[in-house]
């Protein structure tokens, strides 16, 4: 079933819809929600979470990119168990990887207060712009770096590269979305 029809599903608040998007999406959601939680049961249930949220999300809203939309949502939760967990005292993988990578990303946005947890949508267009710009291997890189949070190793090996040759990669890319953050007019 196409996007349209599972979102025009949730508009008619026909359950069906939720099918629907496990169907299409299930396998994409758990992999974001592992990728960040590294536990299985965590992630179901952030999955879950996130069908319970989309629904309650559509409508009022109606997403272009349904695919966009729900992932989203599925990071923020998993981001959000991870905090909790966390926070806890439960040994969590992520708890470093989240941390190098606002150390590695850190450069490339300005610092403003409202910045912190969310890049605003103006930044957000830009990245999009800046992503459209780059090459394949680039862009794949980018995201499975700073959007999965998959370690350079992971990358390195799905890739076929060094992971010094990804880490340079990345490193270039990050100053390439800073000059052109940069010729927009963010000081960073």
């Amino acid at each position: 079933m196409n996007d349209e029809k599972i979102i025009d599903l949730f508009w008619k608040r026909d359950e069906t819809a939720i099918k629907e998007t496990d169907k299409k999406y299930g396998r994409y959601c758990s992999t974001v929600s592992m990728s960040i939680l590294h536990n299985e049961l965590d992630a179901e249930e952030c999955v879950n979470d996130a069908y319970l949220s989309l629904w309650n999300s559509i409508p009022p809203h109606r997403p272009q990119v349904l695919r966009t939309f729900l992932g989203r949502i599925v990071r923020n939760i998993s981001i959000n168990r991870h905090k909790s967990t966390h926070r806890q005292g439960h040994n969590c993988y992520m708890a470093v990887s989240l941390e190098e990578l606002m150390d590695e990303l850190g450069d490339c946005f300005p610092s403003d207060d409202d910045m912190t947890n969310e890049l605003s949508g103006e930044i957000k267009e830009h990245l999009q712009a800046f992503l459209r710009e780059q090459d394949a291997l680039n862009r794949k890189l980018f995201v499975g770096r700073y959007w999965y949070g998959y370690p350079v190793n992971q990358l390195a090996e799905a890739y076929g590269m060094t992971p010094n040759a990804v880490s340079l990669r990345l490193y270039r890319v990050r100053l390439d979305l800073r000059a052109h953050l940069e010729e927009r007019g963010y000081r960073i």
